[in-house]
């Protein structure tokens, strides 16, 4: 998780993606051993299909996610799970974006950092 040397954590690129962040974290919040339908995560997040079924190709590429697809009648139903894989990489993605966030250290009356002020955007000389 950590660069050699001790520097600052590498984010997971399968997870950090805006989109597969955001299906990974609704994912995550689904007890261990249940699953989700496509079309309600589809839904949740209000991907379009397509988009949805990209992100959980890449995330299924990974081992992240599980899809299962079966019959409800006659009628196709594909279900979601994160695998324990998965949950494991969003816990490690977890743990170097607070990482990331406590060396940037806290900003002024512990607010959102601002950097170091050597910035001259905005400033009058």
């Amino acid at each position: 998780m950590s660069l050699p040397g001790g520097g600052l954590p590498e984010l997971d690129p399968v997870i950090h993606a805006q989109a597969r962040l955001r299906v990974v974290t609704a994912l995550s919040t689904i007890p261990e051993g249940d699953q989700i339908s496509f079309p309600r995560l589809r839904d949740i997040l209000g991907m379009t299909g397509g988009n949805l079924s990209v992100h959980l190709g890449k995330l299924e590429d990974a081992g992240y996610v599980e899809i299962a697809k079966t019959h409800k009648g006659r009628t196709p139903v594909t279900y979601l799970a994160l695998t324990r894989r998965g949950r494991l990489a969003f816990d490690d993605y977890t743990t170097a974006i607070r990482a990331l966030l406590d060396a940037a250290g806290p900003g002024p009356a512990g607010g959102p950092p601002t950097g170091n002020g050597s910035s001259e955007m905005g400033q009058s000389t």
